[in-house]
């Protein structure tokens, strides 16, 4: 089965993961809130969460950190979906969103009014997630948190631009305005992650990082671009020209896997989205990531992802997911 190529496509591996970041948002709801006020967002694997504050107060707390402030016109992204708090001040009471009277604005867009009467607070949430496995391998290195802070370098204007579009839509919603403030929010996620990269240290670390390495990151791209090909220690290293001993030893040291699991690992992230979003077949992958026999791709998903290809494709979930790369627990970004 041949793939139609992508003239678009970036040709360094971060730049392609950047590229698919295509996502789809499975939560996005307009909060207008009075103090006190408080929301436990629930755990949604595989999702980002993002919150854009409008007006008023409002902090974030997660089981990790301390509540911290959230000011208007600041954005915080939960990058691994994990539960948190919303609230107008440290310790208000904080039921769980999704049991909260919503009024649905459209399928995926919904209101929701809370609190105690006091001051005001508008927000707007969101919970979204990326399908491409190269825009899932860049999540998964991201940090617990990413907040992006008023103020900052005149060049990140551009994002408090989007900011204050958004604020605008909010407060004047006119027809066809839930569909901008999604697309928004999704164009300011992506924002946000770009910045982290660009300015935070950790994203020179672990997998990031070994997209940066002038050889590393060719051999990644490499694999990325061919899953199909024969690829094997040797081969990839003479792409590099490099020895085979010295390519597998600083692949090992800079990702942190061997070189032929990362292959592997690679292949069946995307055999999982294939089966699920295309409904394709265990042979139809096998001959599109250069498998000789149905069998022999069907033992190493297996293998890589803990159950067969046909449990897979009915929904099953894995239980031997692929290695992630540790972030540092806070990423903070200021944006002029």
């Amino acid at each position: 089965m041949t793939t139609t190529p992508d003239h678009w496509a970036p040709t360094d591996p971060l730049g392609e993961a950047l590229h698919q970041m295509r996502m789809n948002g499975a939560f996005y709801c307009r909060s207008e809130l009075t103090a006190p006020w408080g929301m436990t967002m629930p755990a949604m694997p595989g999702h980002i969460w993002f919150h854009i504050v409008t007006s008023g107060p409002a902090w974030l707390q997660t089981e990790a950190a301390a509540p911290r402030p959230l000011l208007p016109g600041e954005l915080a992204l939960v990058p691994h979906g994990r539960g948190h708090l919303i609230l107008g001040a440290p310790g208000a009471p904080a039921p769980n969103v999704m049991d909260l009277e919503r009024a649905a604005a459209t399928d995926r867009y919904e209101l929701i009014r809370h609190g105690g009467g006091g001051d005001p607070t508008t927000l707007i949430c969101g919970a979204v997630r990326f399908d491409h496995p190269a825009a899932r391998k860049l999540v998964e290195a991201l940090p617990e948190t990413i907040h992006v802070e008023v103020g900052g370098s005149p060049q990140q204007e551009w994002m408090h631009s989007t900011l204050r579009l958004m604020a605008a839509e909010a407060q004047h919603l006119r027809p066809g305005g839930e569909e901008v403030i999604t697309r928004l929010g999704d164009i300011l996620v992506i924002q946000a992650i770009r910045a982290w990269l660009e300015t935070d240290p950790a994203a020179r670390t672990g997998w990031l990082g070994a997209l940066h390495d002038e050889q590393i990151g060719r051999a990644i791209s490499l694999i990325h671009k061919q899953p199909d090909r024969d690829w094997s220690v040797a081969s990839l290293a003479a792409e590099l020209a490099m020895s085979r001993s010295a390519f597998a030893d600083r692949f090992t040291k800079v990702v942190g896997e061997p070189v032929m699991q990362y292959l592997t690992t690679w292949r069946m992230n995307l055999a999982l989205d294939a089966l699920r979003s295309e409904q394709a077949t265990a042979a139809q992958l096998a001959r599109r990531l250069g498998y000789r026999s149905e069998a022999a791709f069907a033992r190493a998903f297996k293998r890589v992802v803990g159950l067969p290809p046909g449990a897979a494709k009915r929904g099953g979930l894995p239980v031997a997911p692929s290695p992630t790369t540790p972030g540092h627990e806070v990423g903070q970004v200021a944006a002029g």
